[in-house]
């Protein structure tokens, strides 16, 4: 499933690819207006009719997760809608069902959508209901799934970061998997230096992957505080990481290549390319679209920004969200709870959309913990679940990421180019965010 603007997402290496969900104004005061792991089952009606809880979602094969829950319950019963991804009408779909006020309510959110439903005045307050399950989940899936300390969805499913690697490669030019990214950095050069053709990784073009590099470093692009949103895309830490990125640039020492074209895709199986910093859903995509590189790669945490740290960044995922306007909001939250806490609905979310939970009963399920073929062997899961789990959990994203993604999208290909640099990038983000922010009626401090 996943973070819909945030591109596809992972899938278990036994399991087929899924393409899941993709991905208004009013001031940010606005905001302010039992099973596995211990969630509590939803009740009934007071006239002992089951209540049905309508939900809509965009991942294909979240109805069998559904399934499970109905089957388990007669009290509270699921009607499960299929809609188009997010950023191709189904976000659309839901907003306008709301402001008409025949919305369901449980609607498929991705965390980057989060706050701009938010402000938009689209979704529910369910902390009361939901805020005894928050220990159940990895910490910086609950954060993403909140805005100014109101709940707002309950996650689903994360996009941890690691390292892909070439582990023959790696032995070939007599690497480790580096430590740190002054160790990335450095094992950069002595590959370029060994084979001119030859490159460490590409240049992240994605502002996602930039997000979540920053993110890693302790980052803060966006928060709120006292009904104001602040807003630090260029903050130290992510200059840090721009200026890193673009000394690799100016070095010549990355090649600006889109992750997931054909071209990478040739690239990595040659060995023109070497690593990248990928997301859990990346997994599936690399099993089906680069065959040569079965039995050849190996997974990694992170590099560290300082020694001896153990921090990762996030790329996707999504939440079950409460819909404004839903006649029964506490069984709802309970129910979104359940899917995705429950082992046999996780289980099902796992082998029919591909999803990594967010859930950490879910992390520890028995399917996640088995060795990769693809990976030789390898239990690849086990790097993704500290990923997750030591992922910064301060991160939240903005209520403008329709225009925003695609300003730094089109800013990196710039950088790529080398005509710009990225942290002259950053700095025009910042100031064109809080001008977005402002003229929408929102009140910024930066």
């Amino acid at each position: 499933m996943g973070g819909t603007t945030q591109g596809v997402h992972m899938t278990s290496r036994r399991f087929k690819t899924i393409t899941a969900a993709a991905t208004a104004t009013f001031a940010v005061a606005a905001l302010a207006g039992c099973s596995a792991g211990g969630a509590a089952s939803p009740s009934a009606s007071g006239d002992g009719e089951p209540i049905t809880i309508e939900f809509w979602g965009s991942a294909l094969g979240q109805e069998k997760a559904v399934d499970t829950f109905n089957a388990a319950h007669d009290d509270v019963q699921i009607n499960y809608t299929q809609i188009s991804a997010g950023s191709a009408g189904g976000y659309e779909k839901m907003l306008n069902a709301v402001n008409a006020g025949n919305g369901p309510c449980l609607g498929q959110v991705s965390y980057d959508t989060i706050p701009s439903f938010a402000t938009a005045g689209a979704l529910e307050d369910i902390t009361e209901f939901a805020d005894s399950s928050k220990d159940l989940f990895a910490p910086a899936a609950w954060q993403l799934a909140s805005v100014g300390g109101q709940v707002f969805g309950i996650p689903v499913d994360l996009g941890p970061m690691a390292l892909f690697y070439r582990a023959d490669l790696f032995q070939q030019y007599g690497l480790d998997a580096p430590a740190t990214w002054e160790d990335f950095a450095a094992d950069a050069a002595t590959v370029h230096a060994a084979d001119p053709n030859a490159y460490m990784t590409t240049l992240p073009l994605s502002t996602y992957d930039i997000g979540a590099l920053a993110w890693q470093n302790g980052a803060q692009w966006f928060g709120t505080e006292g009904g104001e949103w602040q807003v630090d895309i260029n903050d130290t830490a992510s200059q840090e990481v721009a200026d890193y990125w673009q000394g690799l640039v100016d070095d010549q020492l990355v090649v600006a290549e889109p992750a997931f074209d054909t071209a990478w895709y040739t690239s990595i199986q040659e060995g023109r390319v070497l690593s990248f910093v990928g997301a859990a859903w990346a997994v599936a995509l690399l099993e089906q679209n680069a065959p040569g590189l079965a039995g050849k790669l190996s997974v990694a945490e992170l590099p560290q920004w300082n020694a001896g740290d153990d921090a990762s960044g996030n790329r996707g995922g999504s939440t079950n969200a409460v819909l404004k306007g839903c006649a029964n909001p506490e069984e709802a939250t309970e129910a979104a709870i359940w899917l995705s806490t429950n082992d046999d609905s996780v289980n099902a979310y796992i082998e029919n959309t591909g999803i990594f939970p967010a859930s950490l009963s879910g992390q520890d399920l028995p399917v996640l913990s088995e060795g990769s073929d693809f990976f030789n062997g390898e239990k690849i899961y086990d790097v993704f679940t500290t990923a997750a789990r030591n992922t910064p959990d301060s991160w939240v994203w903005g209520p403008n990421m329709t225009t925003l993604q695609p300003q730094i999208n089109d800013g990196l290909k710039l950088v790529g180019a080398g005509q710009k640099t990225l942290p002259d990038l950053l700095d025009e983000a910042q100031q064109s965010t809080v001008t977005t922010l402002s003229d929408q009626g929102l009140t910024v401090t930066e």
